[in-house]
């Protein structure tokens, strides 16, 4: 008897992807009494040349995904991790290049920051995980070019003042009142594309890269007098992209964390923008992207599908 492959009914296979989830590697780096810490969580999807292990089961092609967690951890000895960014560059090109039936990777990271914990004596090898913020990168190759889109997620800023929201729509359902000085808060995540897409081109400097985006970002949080999150997101982005030249495209998702001033007057005090209610649901979502001119957007409008 024998036995068709590839299925009767006029189906066929779509998009499809495999690869090793979430892959955790701490890469300790001893400089003498000093040690350096890069704590990974690495991601991996490949696809290419895969309907036949859709159609009939044939692994031929198939590259163990127990494969390419051992990969992760033996590339972090064979090459450190300079970066994130680095390090998953070195991943798709080694799963492209070296095998036949691959024809994309993808690499997800997420970096977590550990701070050294100083002390009176010699010894540098102690620390504290640093809390701000996760730090994204995701590196895509199809054997030709490259795409580097990073980032980061849950950097919760503040400002206390210099923020207003007043003259929008109203209609009869609308309860809330204008506001002339309010709390302006939000839980940053966002992400920036790079323009560097071949090896014939210089490779940015992803460690900079990332501190200066951040640090412009931040600035811009700090030092607009924002009338909407909106316009704060607008000015988050646009910092980014007039101040560092190797960066096309930013993504913003912008939850506004509330804060509502608690009525204190059954009590017989005033509440002179001083006591607030935090409150985390609902939330309103601002989302946006920036870009530079005469780019085209490329980052998903859904950050979790990148």
């Amino acid at each position: 008897m024998t036995v068709n492959s590839r299925p009767a009914r006029p189906v066929m296979l779509g998009q499809n992807q495999y690869g090793k989830a979430e892959n955790r590697v701490v890469k300790i780096t001893r400089d003498g009494a000093t040690h350096h810490i890069k704590d990974l969580n690495v991601s991996v999807s490949l696809s290419g040349d895969m309907e036949e292990v859709h159609y009939s089961g044939s692994n031929a092609h198939v590259l163990p995904t127990d494969t390419t967690k051992n990969t992760v951890y033996a590339f972090a000895k064979e090459y450190g991790i300079e970066s994130a960014e680095q390090f998953g560059i070195h991943l798709a090109r080694h799963f492209v290049t070296s095998q036949e039936p691959i024809h994309r990777a993808r690499i997800r990271i997420e970096e977590y920051a550990w701070e050294r914990i100083e002390t009176s004596g010699d010894k540098k090898h102690s620390f504290v995980r640093k809390g701000q913020e996760t730090r994204l990168t995701q590196i895509t190759y199809d054997g030709t070019s490259w795409e580097v889109v990073s980032g980061l997620k849950d950097l919760v800023v503040m400002n206390s003042t210099d923020s207003e929201f007043w003259g929008y729509v109203k209609d009869r359902y609308t309860t809330l009142p204008e506001a002339y000085d309010r709390i302006l808060a939000t839980q940053v995540s966002g992400c920036w594309r790079f323009n560097w897409t071949d090896d014939e081109q210089e490779m940015p400097d992803w460690e900079e890269s990332y501190d200066q985006a951040k640090k412009h970002m931040l600035q811009a949080f700090a030092e607009t007098y924002s009338l909407s999150l909106q316009q704060t997101l607008y000015q988050m982005g646009s910092r980014i992209i007039d101040h560092r030249g190797e960066i096309d495209e930013v993504r913003f998702s912008l939850p506004n964390k509330h804060h509502f001033l608690v009525d204190l007057e059954p009590f017989g005090l005033k509440n002179d923008n001083e006591v607030y209610f935090a409150a985390d649901r609902p939330y309103g979502l601002i989302e946006g992207t920036i870009l530079r001119d005469g780019c085209e957007a490329r980052i998903p409008v859904d950050l979790t599908n990148l």
